[in-house]
């Protein structure tokens, strides 16, 4: 299958190996990726910050850059939140239908990458192998808007030495949120507090989830703390092999051997 990369602004300007994993762990399962060169950001933080016709501008150059493929994977439920449900929004407030169709179109073809997997590709088990005590915080936008539901934790049920240890009040936000922690900082901070008990309760070496925005407000917290608790995007445990678990390799994870 030929399947376009959307890398998402995160992944391409400070958390890039999210997306190197994604194209490593799909070309290893036998598809080709491409990478539209032309991509920019999605437009979430716009429509949610109000402006709108900044936003605009951005669905535009999404559509005409992702129209062309039958598959789009990106490493963020965030991004794919809003390629689905605020696209064909800001366009038909523009009074421009014939975008929001063609953006309700690419939407329907735009997949998180834990929804490509079980749900077009029909693979739980993807060869992956990760021998670390690992728990897993759902995003609030990847389990209330785009409703991924389990499919991670089916995914990380099957690599093979993996330890996966079950957070508790999993589903309580980690008070990221994008604009949300810049505008809400004490509030913000006080939701970062207690998923960070939450995780430190499990005893976990690695938290991981599907958005590094998240990771980047959670991982920045226990970092301060110097917890020793790491956070991995969901893409470099599925990637990580085997032959790939050198010293090297658990180093750029940052994780214990």
């Amino acid at each position: 299958m030929r399947i376009a990369l959307f890398v998402t602004c995160l992944a391409d300007a400070l958390f890039p190996e999210a997306a190197k994993a994604t194209v490593r762990l799909l070309e290893r399962l036998g598809h080709e990726v491409v990478f539209p060169a032309e991509q920019s950001c999605c437009g979430q933080m716009h429509v949610n910050s109000g402006y709108p016709g900044e936003a605009l501008r951005l669905v535009r150059r999404h559509v005409r850059v992702f129209a062309p493929f039958d598959v789009v994977v990106a490493p963020s439920g965030s991004c794919v939140g809003s390629v689905r449900h605020q696209h064909a929004m800001v366009a038909r407030r523009a009074g421009d239908e014939r975008l929001a169709g063609r953006a309700e179109e690419v939407g329907r073809r735009t997949y998180e990458l834990s929804e490509l997997l079980v749900d077009v590709l029909g693979v739980t088990d993807v060869g992956a192998y990760f021998p670390h005590r690992v728990t897993y915080h759902p995003t609030c936008h990847s389990l209330r808007m785009i409703r991924v539901g389990d499919k991670p934790l089916r995914l990380l049920r099957q690599v093979r030495g993996l330890d996966l240890v079950e957070l508790p009040q999993a589903e309580q936000c980690c008070g990221f949120g994008g604009t949300f922690a810049v505008k809400n900082a004490d509030t913000s901070t006080a939701m970062l507090a207690d998923k960070m008990r939450q995780v430190l309760a499990t005893r976990a070496e690695v938290c991981t989830a599907g958005d590094s925005s998240c990771l980047m407000h959670i991982g920045g917290g226990l970092s301060r703390l110097r917890t020793g608790v790491r956070t991995v995007h969901l893409a470099e445990i599925l990637a990580s092999t085997e032959a790939a678990d050198t010293a090297g390799e658990r180093d750029r994870l940052g994780v214990r051997s």
